[in-house]
């Protein structure tokens, strides 16, 4: 059976000003402590300490999810563009030691932990785990012990969840499901690998004729188009193409222009308007991936839809305040490099 694989990139085709750009807002971003969004269920006063006491590693960046993804993202640049002149490994060196590790994996394995950051934040985790691995860098043993507490709690989740979160932000199950399929594949993790493709199957398979309305005020995922980037991965070319012509029979439509162009942001500045910025890099993503999987009735929207949509969100990357610029560099960086290919390694 064929299966699409992660696609490599080139990253050439991230200009070094706006690679430095990326490198250093994110570096700047896992320092900082405040602004935070801290959304742990407070027992008591024993529970209101400092964010960093209870996650030393990814306290910064506005919020854990972000912290681990901005952090993946310089292990990114790091690994495929190391003459960078800013060094991402004198921060690694001090927020991923083992000590800050298992404070965090601690905190997982604890009842406080059973479904917190559950999925996005766990999806993105893991993606950071095997980057290093992959990499072979040397934080990655320093992380393992946080990485096999969220890969068992992923596992028991995963296997057990019946129905899957359509929404087009973190909960949303398809895209946590690609980023951790990705993940156990370029890791060789069979079982992590075939729960997402087992879950992909259950939760989505039988879906025809889509009609949810998209988008919505505060998405940063299609929920149409990155469900079909999950199957892309999870099934069989053949099948692939055969389940999408039942999902969206009707996707050269005037009815789905909405999927096909980019979503104006009137204020970027505005936290949650950010998350359209960000739409539009994640719609290009699916767009351009798709494109050589697709029905070939369908294969030429896809290119011009995703070159719009790339144009459209890496204007807003930079430059529109804290709120956007916490997370979106890694949603701009994703989409020009990747992740888990088999680029060179830095030793």
């Amino acid at each position: 059976m064929t299966f699409s694989p992660v696609p490599a990139r080139d990253p050439s085709g991230l200009s070094a000003h706006d690679a430095l750009a990326l490198l250093r807002t994110a570096v700047d971003n896992v320092r900082r402590d405040y602004p935070g969004h801290w959304t742990h269920v407070v027992a008591g006063e024993a529970d209101l300490v400092p964010q960093r006491a209870v996650h030393p590693a990814f306290a910064g960046s506005f919020d854990w999810h972000s912290c681990v993804h901005q952090t993946w993202l310089i292990v990114r640049l790091r690994r495929l563009l190391p003459s960078l002149p800013i060094d991402g490994g004198a921060v690694l060196d001090e927020l991923l030691t083992p000590e800050n590790c298992q404070v965090e994996a601690d905190f997982f394995a604890s009842d406080r932990g059973r479904s917190w950051e559950r999925p996005y934040g766990w999806a993105w985790l893991l993606t950071l785990d095997a980057e290093l691995r992959t990499a072979e860098f040397p934080w990655a043993a320093a992380l393992r012990p946080l990485a096999e507490v969220l890969r068992s709690r992923w596992l028991a989740w995963i296997n057990s969840c019946r129905l899957p979160i359509r929404e087009g932000a973190h909960q949303n199950t398809a895209f946590a499901a690609g980023l951790v399929l990705d993940a156990a594949r370029a890791v060789g993790d069979e079982e992590l690998a075939a729960s997402c493709v087992a879950a992909a199957r259950r939760w989505y398979l039988g879906d025809v004729a889509y009609g949810a309305y998209e988008p919505g005020a505060y998405d940063f995922l299609s929920p149409a188009l990155i469900e079909a980037d999950l199957m892309r991965r999870a099934l069989p070319a053949a099948e692939f193409s055969a389940w999408f012509e039942g999902f969206l029979p009707d996707l050269d439509t005037p009815r789905w222009q909405v999927l096909r162009s980019p979503v104006v942001v009137d204020d970027p500045t505005d936290p949650f308007q950010s998350h359209l910025a960000g739409l539009a890099l994640s719609r290009s993503w699916c767009w351009r991936d798709l494109a050589p999987a697709l029905p070939a009735r369908f294969a030429s929207l896809a290119e011009p839809a995703a070159a719009a949509h790339r144009t459209a969100g890496w204007s807003h990357v930079f430059g529109n305040g804290y709120g956007s610029d916490h997370w979106l560099g890694t949603f701009a960086a994703y989409l020009d490099l990747g992740a888990l290919d088999s680029g060179p390694k830095q030793k």
